[in-house]
């Protein structure tokens, strides 16, 4: 365990951060503190207001750090820049070993506290394929401004130090998903110190490094550590807001699991004039499963696939109450019809799904031939909700393929297999991780939704389950915990696309959600903090 927390009067830390040339003093001066008070709503904006200029540097320099999961030597750097950041912020920190890359672990307590909140960070990111990026490097921010005519024009960085305008963006690699919720906090932690107050809780961090892998060492890490991350309750900075834009809160994930599909044709590719009629084609057969599994209007035909799930009156009203615009969804989609599973978009999520992601056999587009593919594959995911247990989700989309009269493999044909079976597929999955949902007035809704409440002066918007997945179920089933998602990224930053981005109004505005909700009192009934 590095570092110690002190609660000294005038205590300054001082910790120089180093990645690769990059380096950067993080230096505060923490004074003695008054425990947990309100803070009014314009202190709030005054204070971040004020935070700003140094808050876009410490982005700038987060954002410069390559985050591919794939690559643990940029993890390694990434993890030492963030281990530094919260040392210099009064936690203790500590690496949590797992067989990936190791998760960051950091604490700091509140004298007097009856409460602990954990807090959920994503580090990690997705590749970068910079010839499609509009910039050299998807590692070096650039701060841009739209013209009247939608295009994008590179400004100065040094302008965030003035008067800056809400609508310029930030270009980076991660700008959204999710460097900015990790600064977003930490600048909120530095306004909190302007103010000398301190949450009136104890504060543990968890910081995944491997979530764009599907988090496939998290679960275990959860259960080795239980005793130390135990908390009261999971805070999840993470994903955009309501597309409205209004604050929001998000209450449940769906899980994710996934299925590879290989079906077979002949060894080789062959000539589709010498032996199309006679070749099966592996293309026609994939696309034949494929379609067996859902009907014209989008419907899962697997029987049993949507089982257990019910929307009783009250979960629709509540499913109502989200303030969509169907028709402007599909406008923005470019899309006629939306499928037929719910009513609405909010429905639509409360069900698991079976989305094809991803096709590929023989050759297209330039490459393409007149040849009988040797393989045809399809990448699927299958979307989890409480109510179905994805072993069994898993299980009958097997089974349905087996009633199609094919020999479902875990691997390739051997010849045996071949002159044995006329036909052939493969099919392997994999659980990443499973759902999870907490009621609106479960402690962490109602202490939440007064932080926000607080600051805009309006109830929050409430969505019961979001559609993406994040691994909270290990959190949630190890340590017993509600977990809630406060999102404070715009919804258009190209998350995992070229171009990802960061509105400047909405990395602003993150900054004042988390400040506000740090200095919002949780109201106790009774004594069960760690």
């Amino acid at each position: 365990m590095r570092g110690r927390f002190e609660s000294r009067r005038n205590r300054a830390w001082s910790v120089p951060v180093r990645a690769g040339l990059l380096t950067v003093s993080l230096s505060l001066v923490v004074p003695a503190f008054a425990q947990a008070q309100r803070l009014e709503r314009r202190t709030i904006h005054e204070l971040v207001d004020a935070q700003a200029p140094a808050a876009f540097d410490m982005f700038r320099e987060y954002l410069g750090l390559p985050n591919d999961a794939h690559d643990p030597n940029a993890i390694r750097t990434l993890v030492t820049w963030l281990d530094a950041a919260f040392q210099a912020r009064g936690f203790v920190t500590r690496e949590l070993t797992t067989r990936g890359s190791p998760l960051l672990f950091a604490e700091r307590h509140s004298q007097g506290a009856r409460r602990t909140v954990l807090f959920y960070l994503q580090a990690d990111g997705q590749p970068v394929s910079p010839e499609y990026w509009d910039q050299e490097d998807p590692y070096r921010p650039v701060l841009r401004m739209r013209g009247p005519d939608g295009t994008w024009s590179t400004i100065p960085w040094e302008r965030l130090a003035g008067s800056r305008d809400d609508e310029w963006r930030i270009f980076a690699r991660s700008a959204s998903d999710s460097k900015g919720p990790n600064v977003q906090l930490l600048a909120a932690l530095d306004a909190m110190t302007t103010a000398g107050i301190t949450p009136d809780f104890n504060m543990k961090v968890i910081v995944d490094t491997e979530e764009e892998l599907g988090s496939p060492h998290l679960a275990e890490a959860v259960e080795s550590n239980r005793e130390l991350l135990a908390a009261d309750m999971l805070v999840i900075l993470d994903g955009p807001p309501h597309i409205s834009g209004r604050p929001t809160l998000k209450f449940g994930a769906r899980g994710i699991a996934t299925i590879t599909l290989t079906t077979y044709g002949p060894r080789v590719p062959l000539h589709s004039g010498h032996y199309g009629n006679y070749a099966p084609n592996p293309a026609l057969r994939l696309a034949q499963i494929l379609g067996s599994m859902k009907d014209e209007h989008g419907r899962v035909t697997i029987p049993g696939f949507y089982d257990g799930v019910v929307l009783d009156s009250v979960t629709r009203a509540t499913l109502a109450s989200v303030p969509d615009d169907e028709e402007a969804i599909r406008e923005q989609l470019g899309v006629a019809v939306a499928d037929d599973v719910g009513e609405s978009l909010q429905e639509a999520v409360q069900y698991p799904s079976l989305n094809i992601r991803g096709l590929s056999a023989g050759w297209v587009g330039a490459q393409r031939r007149t040849i009988v593919p040797a393989t045809a594959t399809a990448e699927i995911d299958v979307r989890l909700v409480i109510e179905s247990d994805p072993n069994r989700l898993l299980r009958i989309i097997r089974e349905h393929i087996e009633r199609l009269g094919y020999q479902v493999l875990d691997r390739e044909p051997t010849h045996e297999d071949r002159r044995r079976y006329p036909r052939l597929v493969s099919f392997t999955s994999e659980i990443s991780y499973s759902a999870f949902r907490t009621e609106f007035d479960s402690e962490p809704g109602r202490w939440l939704s007064s932080a926000l409440r607080h600051l805009y002066g309006v109830e929050p918007i409430k969505i019961r389950t979001s559609g993406g997945s994040i691994p909270i179920a290990p959190f949630v089933t190890t340590l017993n915990v509600p977990a809630v998602t406060v999102p404070t990224v715009n919804p258009d930053n190209n998350q995992h696309s070229p171009n990802e981005n960061i509105r400047v109004g909405n990395f602003i505005d993150g900054i004042k959600v988390v400040l506000a909700i740090l200095a919002q009192p949780i109201h106790h009934r009774g004594s069960t903090g760690t």
